[in-house]
Parts: C-alpha cells; structure tokens; sequence
C-alpha cells in the first residue's frame, strides 16, 4: 500500500479578503461558502471520496475515523484511520501538521502539533493509536509540514523553558537573540527516540512564506491543510 501526503498552500481558492484564496479553516471567520467550496475542490483535485476533519483543541485527544463520520471530530488534535481512500486532514496556520503513515499495516494519521499540544504529548498519544491499529515506529513514515521556524516564533524565556522540559530539543534562539521555540525541532527528536523510521521536514515557515497562511504575521487569516490518506488502489 502507498501513503499519500499532500500539504496545501494559500493559493487557488474562492476565498477573499484577509483569506484569500484556499482558506480550509471552517472557524476563522471566513464565508461559509467560500470554505465548503475550497474543500470540495481539494476533495475533487485529489479525487478522494472522504475528507475527515477535526475541532482542534490544543490537546492530545486521538480520534479513528473511517470515513463514516459526517460532522469533524469534536476536542480532537489527532485523526488515524486504517480505511484504504479515506483521508484525515490538519489545519495550520503556524503550529506543525505532522503527517504519519505505516504503508505495511495501512495506517495513517494527521496530527495538530501546536505548542501545547506538542507540549503534552500528542504525537505519542497518536503513536499510541497508530500501534493498537497494527503499525509499527519502525515502519512509520513521518512529514512535519510548514510551520513557523524556531527564528520567528519568540517565546517568553520561562515558556521555552517550560516546553523544552517537556519536548527536548525544541527551545531555540530568533533572530533577535531573544528566547523562542522550534516545534519542529523537538518533534523530530520526539519520534526519533521513539523509533519511527522516516522523518522528513518541510522547510518552509509560514510566518517568512507569503504563500502560507501565518496567525502570528497576520492575526485574522486562514488555514492550510495536511491530508494524508492510502491509496486503495496500491495493494
């Protein structure tokens, strides 16, 4: 079986003003419409027939889908599913969409990674949901999408503090020298120690890359998505 990752950008949607064009997010303030339209063209661009969605919370709740389900998870940071064509999607505008799949045992999952939701563990809660599913670390292929880079996302020093004892690795220096975070960082070194197989990292930070969507360089804005999902047709 073949994982399939996808990591959208701001560009091509029926979107306008501060959401212009393919904003995703459902809860950002943007025309309802105008989502429901970016959404269907992403389901059609990629033909899949189910995109599941999440209420992102910040924390480490993990949902199993199967493509059943007819409104988002409620509380959920974390979507899996083991249903070959169903796809689970993330929303970000700074924190880390972590895509995981295990193309061996058929598993996939699309992780919000925020500051406290990485802070508390969601990536091995999921690692957790993944495994009662029949996956394996050492088979777990790893994305870590666009994000805002450790040099741009400045922290009080007792907040990075905070959040290095808890994910290692993480706390950073901006460009101003001042204290900050690089998620993206710890998390890699959080699945590394975990014994996940592949890890890769899209290098682009939203807060420098006009083309994604950034909450902490615009305030009002949209969402991109991560969408992972196997392909029922590579057995």
């Amino acid at each position: 079986m073949r994982v399939r990752r996808v990591v959208t950008t701001r560009v091509g949607g029926f979107s306008t003003g501060e959401f212009e064009s393919f904003n995703l997010g459902d809860h950002v303030g943007d025309e309802p419409g105008a989502v429901a339209a970016n959404r269907e063209r992403l389901a059609g661009e990629l033909g899949l027939k189910s995109v599941c969605w999440m209420e992102q919370v910040h924390g480490r709740t993990v949902a199993v889908v199967d493509g059943t389900e007819t409104e988002p998870a409620e509380a959920t940071d974390a979507l899996v599913t083991a249903t070959p064509g169903v796809a689970v999607a993330v929303l970000v505008a700074d924190c880390v969409p972590v895509l995981l799949g295990d193309p061996e045992a058929g598993v996939v999952a699309a992780v919000h990674a925020g500051r406290v939701g990485a802070r508390v563990g969601v990536i091995p809660a999921t690692l957790r949901a993944m495994a009662d599913l029949g996956a394996r670390p050492g088979r777990i292929e790893v994305l870590l999408g666009p994000a805002i880079c450790g040099e741009c996302y400045e922290v009080p020093a007792e907040m990075a503090k905070d959040v290095e004892r808890h994910l290692p690795g993480s706390a950073s220096k901006t460009r101003k020298g001042t204290s900050g975070l690089d998620l993206r960082a710890g998390l890699w070194r959080q699945l590394a120690d975990a014994g996940v197989g592949k890890i890769g990292v899209d290098p682009r930070c939203t807060f420098e890359e006009p083309s994604l969507f950034s909450y902490r360089r615009d305030g009002s804005t949209g969402r991109i998505a991560g969408v992972t999902w196997i392909d029922p047709d590579d057995d």
